[in-house]
């Protein structure tokens, strides 16, 4: 089988396409065909050796995939060879087959295209357990959402409005604006054109967000902060931006806020069910029609390179699938 491999540390175009031997599932193990594989911002960094998470060379980068069972091994019992499955993984998406242990692997859902299922674990279960477990969004609050145009953006966007809040999206052009309307957002704000605080203060009449949701990092962190509501919670999910920010501590003080840290991969390993609960939630809501993955390109195993590239250059909207 053919699989993308990082052999050192590097940008995505140090990886490599080469034929790979086929996987043998250990114990409590299934070896998948991949039918997609989603692409996300932590991929860019771990083959740069950047991320909490750092494996052992050369490995095979990518995390979320759907694809069709091939073998199981022992002690399995509840998949068999031709199941339909989603899985999220350390490593491995990236490749034609990916071993996957039976605790990280779900049942599709029928009807379930195997595009959407590639790109709903890691987007939509990181902003799940964001909105839902860790700032705790109740119906009638307003959640600010920075970056709202990329994948987790996106899925806080539908998940806010699942909840019943108000959703401000805020990003960098009017286009990708346009997509997070069209994913629910009741208020947009270009915050290249537009002073960030001034605007929310507009779209909140001076209250502030009750949620902010933060993906980015960087130069719209302290704004965005200095804007949250009493009471508030600020979601740190991640640093696409590149630079970590430093807040002042007083800020939370003054405004009696909170300081949210969100890492949906170690709460999927500390607390799996209540991970599993999550899931089963966003798979209703996906059969409802309330979450929709929104996915704006597809690229052949080959140009996996092109697709990190695209990430790393944060034009991507919404998801990227791999197709092996």
């Amino acid at each position: 089988m053919k699989a993308i491999l990082c052999k050192a540390w590097g940008l995505p175009d140090t990886l490599v396409v080469e034929e790979v031997a086929d996987l043998t599932p250990p114990a409590k193990h299934v070896v998948i065909d991949v039918h997609a594989a989603g692409v996300n911002f932590p991929d860019v960094l771990i083959i740069q050796n950047k991320y909490q998470f750092k494996p052992e060379l050369p490995f095979t980068p990518g995390s979320e995939l759907a694809g069709v069972i091939r073998a199981v091994g022992e002690g399995v019992t509840h998949l068999k060879v031709g199941d339909k499955v989603i899985a999220f993984l350390p490593q491995g998406a990236f490749a034609q087959q990916a071993l996957a242990p039976v605790h990280s692997v779900l049942p599709m859902p029928p009807g379930m295209s195997f595009d959407i299922a590639a790109a709903i674990t890691l987007t939509y279960g990181t902003s799940h357990h964001a909105v839902v477990d860790r700032a705790q969004l109740k119906a009638g609050e307003t959640m600010l959402v920075l970056g709202a145009a990329g994948g987790v953006g996106l899925a806080a966007i539908e998940i806010g409005k699942a909840v019943g809040a108000r959703v401000i999206a805020a990003a960098s052009s009017d286009e990708k604006l346009k997509v997070c309307a069209q994913h629910g957002a009741d208020v947009l704000i270009n915050y290249t054109t537009e002073d960030l605080r001034e605007a929310i203060k507009v779209a909140t009449e001076g209250k502030g967000a009750d949620v902010i949701y933060d993906p980015v990092g960087g130069s719209y962190t302290e704004p965005a902060f200095r804007s949250i509501a009493w009471r508030g919670r600020y979601l740190v999910v991640g640093f696409a931006n590149g630079e970590i920010p430093k807040l002042p501590l007083n800020l939370m003080l003054l405004k009696g806020a909170s300081l949210v840290g969100v890492f949906w991969g170690e709460f999927t390993k500390r607390e799996p069910q209540a991970n599993l609960v999550a899931m089963r939630e966003l798979l209703t809501w996906l059969a409802e029609g309330k979450i929709k993955p929104h996915i704006s390109a597809r690229y052949p195993l080959a140009e996996t390179a092109h697709a990190l590239n695209d990430m790393a250059a944060r034009k991507v909207t919404g998801k990227v699938i791999i197709v092996p």
